[in-house]
């Protein structure tokens, strides 16, 4: 079954549910959209076979758009909107991308592929185009995961790499049922937003509230408004809502009633004041709308303490873990007796993991396998030998212990991407690919770190005796330019020392954060 099957087997069991639940479309009217924006792709020369970008934000048209282009028998190349045109025409000559359909506020002059208005209105659908015959094993998507500069890695998906996706987030069944609303402001080009808002609203014939901003008062007035049942975010936006939550209590002057009721809640309802638990929590669960049932966490990991708030609460909270290599989630967080908060579960339906290398508390390097699976990168034999073994498991890269429920728990890094707070990777090889460059520069390490709290990328530069923290700033500043600004490294340290290097001459990043730690190299820019 290829993606649009999926969509026609969901539009034939719910065709009544709302599917745009904005724009009041319902999954028959959606199909109806999605057919005649086929015949608007067919009209500018989409041919089957050919590549596809989408450069949006999350509105209609981008799922219209994705299903048009599988209808006509395109590959989606699912395009980040925070990047620049240099990059944009680097992912489009590396994929032999033809169109790419955005809004016009994205256009630029290039020769690398032709814009098409995302926007444009579609005529009618053409009676005589009929839905290509994808395979399942026909490539869905594809994205760019370690940058779009240097020499990325290219993620293909197949249509079954999909669907089996979609047919795993079942697990989630006790919480989402068909016609629920699922909130949708996480970006659709991303993975986590790719899996929340088109693969489980079709498994479950639910509904997507598509939100292009994440201004906190649209969000707010939404919630008020349609009132979802489940809440997609990255950890650092539910830290945002427990922190207004409670500054809202606070300057009411209830906080001692409600960490007191917080506290004592199972002992409160056991001796029949169950009313004074739900009337102090009615005022906080109505921010959220009234009707919540699931928040789900992914991207990054979210602090116990947050997770906590919200159970107690009594609302449904699971975190996920994933990449784009895996279309996002393959493993969940599962309500079980003495569950430990910070855990992310253990493997989605039809897929298995595994923990090699284990060290003496327990900790190794997670290895996945199961039909989400990616087959390996495009054009990228070096990559794909180092991340599958010959049993077919893929190589994660991340540090993870199991408890006694058989939850993993991320437990570190071992490649170097940098998870940012806002759930946005940066990945340090196609940064130092172009700080390299710099005259004067010897070598560059670049690395996750904190600074005030926040999750940064920080570089340690090793520079010629000449240069100056003011020479170097204003290059970095040039370089950072490539690049989309939650990449940019502005936090730095210079150093006229030889960086620590292996034995093949690559630079030991985790030697360099410790020297930085330690004060080695006084000369910064914080």
């Amino acid at each position: 079954m290829n993606m649009f099957q999926f969509l026609e087997n969901t539009a034939k069991k719910h065709p009544d549910v709302l599917y745009l639940v904005r724009e009041q479309v319902n999954y028959s009217g959606f199909l109806d959209l999605v057919k005649r924006r086929a015949a608007t792709l067919n009209a500018a020369g989409v041919k089957p076979g050919d590549i596809v970008g989408i450069l949006s934000h999350n509105i209609p048209a981008f799922p219209i758009t994705l299903f048009a282009i599988w209808y006509v028998g395109g590959t989606v190349l699912l395009l980040d909107t925070n990047l620049t045109p240099f990059e944009y025409d680097n992912m489009a000559q590396i994929t032999k991308c033809k169109f790419v359909c955005a809004e016009k506020s994205f256009f630029y002059k290039t020769d690398k592929f032709t814009f098409l208005d995302i926007m444009a209105e579609d005529g009618d659908a053409n009676p005589k185009l009929k839905p290509a015959k994808l395979k399942d094993s026909d490539i869905a998507t594809l994205s760019f995961t370690s940058g779009s500069t240097g020499t990325p890695k290219v993620v293909p998906l197949t249509h079954y790499n999909l669907t089996e996706c979609a047919h795993s987030l079942l697990d989630m069944h006790e919480y989402i049922s068909a016609g629920d609303i699922l909130y949708g402001f996480l970006p659709m080009y991303h993975i986590f937003g790719f899996a929340v808002e088109i693969l489980a609203t079709l498994e479950y014939g639910a509904g997507v509230l598509l939100q292009p901003t994440v201004n906190p008062k649209e969000i707010m007035a939404d919630f008020k408004k349609y009132r979802p049942q489940v809440i997609p975010a990255v950890p650092r936006l539910f830290e945002v809502f427990r922190n207004k939550i409670i500054d809202g209590i606070k300057s009411k002057h209830k906080w001692w009633l409600f960490s007191f009721v917080m506290k004592n809640a199972a002992f409160l309802r056991k001796i029949g004041l169950s009313r004074l638990v739900d009337a102090v929590y009615k005022p906080v669960l109505d921010v959220f709308g009234g009707r919540a049932k699931l928040l789900v966490a992914g991207g990054a990991a979210t602090k116990p303490e947050i997770e906590n708030f919200f159970v107690a609460l009594g609302l449904g909270f699971i975190q996920g873990f994933g990449m784009t290599e895996t279309v996002g989630p393959i493993c969940i967080s599962k309500p079980c007796k003495g569950r430990v908060p910070f855990a992310f579960g253990g493997p989605t339906t039809n897929n298995v993991v595994e923990i090699r290398d284990k060290n003496a508390d327990g900790v190794g390097i997670l290895w996945v396998k199961g039909n989400q699976v990616f087959n390996g990168y495009l054009n990228n034999d070096a990559a794909n030998r180092e991340v599958f073994d010959d049993r077919g498991f893929f190589n994660t890269g991340d540090m993870v212990s199991m408890d006694k429920n058989g939850e993993l728990h991320f437990a570190g890094r071992k490649k170097q991407v940098i998870v940012l707070d806002s759930g946005k990777n940066v990945y340090p090889d196609e940064l130092e690919g172009l700080f390299i460059t710099i005259p004067g520069v010897k070598n560059v390490a670049v690395f996750e770190h904190k600074i005030k709290d926040k999750t940064v990328a920080y570089g340690v530069f090793s520079v010629d005796d000449n240069m100056t923290i003011e020479k170097l700033s204003a290059a970095i500043a040039h370089a950072n330019k490539k690049v989309a600004s939650y990449k940019w490294v502005t936090h730095f340290a210079m150093t006229t020392e030889d960086l620590p290097t292996t034995s093949t001459q690559k630079v030991k990043h985790h030697v360099v954060r410790q020297n930085l730690i330690d004060g080695k190299y006084p000369i910064r820019k914080e």
